[in-house]
């Protein structure tokens, strides 16, 4: 046992209540597997893979580099690239995996019947408590709530986590995953104060060891601050908290000038995305990123972030419990 066993852990067979939140072209395999075998819940982003054939050689080399609960996360937002999430969903059951995150718009009731008859625990991620009702009642096992403060997709309510978790976890019967700007001991406590069983994180895992994206990419993100994120896509109904390089500005520009909308979605093209990862062109694409960069200093291997964030936690814990708060 760990101090911080919760229903999550306890569901889910994780060492950590922690969930690496899905990055797409950066949540491959490899760095799956380095999430789960950190204590966490890695999180493969299935969207990654153009064919049903070679998304079975990804969880494939996951199971070969891990022997620890991993999840897929299947896309539900609109794609360029659509891929059929039922042959994922079969590729996944036939591998045997036992955990599935949805993320986008509300699966469709034919998918999460098959959730089911397959015995997968369901985890769905939102942005609302509407939402969160909503996949309750269509069967979800865990919901996932990130608030306003998070990278990437923001959706249009703009509530912020402190607000967002406690409310999801008031209304909701089932466990509650929250998240958004938390990147260290002192945020996933709070989270976990809130109401909820987990936390998820993403945008301090960009800046690990194991994250497979460019170092000069890293390092720029350590210098950051909570200031250096903007939204983009809003006029689009499609918003997303990134990093504020050039790629950004251009975009929120390209908006202002009310351009049409293959324009936009040529400077957010996940492709350029990609070569900044692999080549270290910081304004060659956009990188979703949470406000909590600003709290990024240092670049440590996932396991070491880990145990950092529970042992702060815990200090946290026993400094509160001896610093003479009480009710009275």
């Amino acid at each position: 046992m760990t101090v911080f066993d919760t229903k999550i852990t306890e569901m889910l067979g994780i060492k950590y209540p922690i969930i690496g939140g899905t990055m797409m072209w950066v949540t491959n395999s490899e760095f799956t597997a380095s999430i789960s075998n950190a204590g966490g819940l890695g999180i493969l982003a299935s969207a990654m893979y153009p064919s049903r054939e070679v998304f079975a050689e990804a969880i494939t080399r996951v199971l070969d580099l891990t022997d620890k609960p991993f999840a897929v996360n299947l896309n539900l937002f609109p794609m360029m690239r659509p891929i059929d999430n039922d042959e994922y969903l079969d590729v996944m059951i036939e591998k045997g995996l036992r955990v599935v995150e949805t993320s986008g718009h509300s699966a469709p009731e034919t998918l999460c019947s098959r959730f089911k008859e397959a015995g997968l625990t369901w985890i769905h991620k939102c942005v609302g408590i509407r939402y969160a009702l909503k996949v309750q009642e269509m069967g979800a096992d865990i919901v996932t709530v990130v608030g306003y403060e998070n990278g990437g997709a923001t959706g249009k309510l703009d509530i912020g986590t402190i607000v967002l978790v406690p409310r999801a976890a008031e209304v909701l019967r089932i466990p509650v995953i929250g998240g958004g700007g938390i990147s260290d001991g002192r945020g996933f406590l709070a989270v976990l104060a809130l109401g909820a069983q987990g936390v998820i994180m993403g945008t301090r895992l960009l800046a690990t060891q194991e994250s497979p994206i460019h170092k000069e990419l890293k390092q720029a993100l350590i210098e950051a601050s909570e200031l250096d994120t903007m939204l983009i896509m809003r006029s689009i109904g499609a918003t997303h908290r990134v990093w504020a390089n050039g790629a950004a500005k251009k975009c929120v520009e390209l908006e202002a000038a009310q351009v049409n909308l293959p324009e936009i979605l040529r400077v957010v093209a996940g492709e350029k995305a990609k070569s900044m990862y692999e080549k270290g062109s910081l304004d060659a694409g956009v990188i979703s990123c949470g406000q909590g960069i600003g709290l990024a200093h240092d670049i440590p291997t996932v396991k070491e972030l880990f145990d950092r964030i529970i042992a702060e936690a815990a200090d946290t814990v026993k400094r509160l419990a001896g610093s003479g708060i009480n009710s009275k």
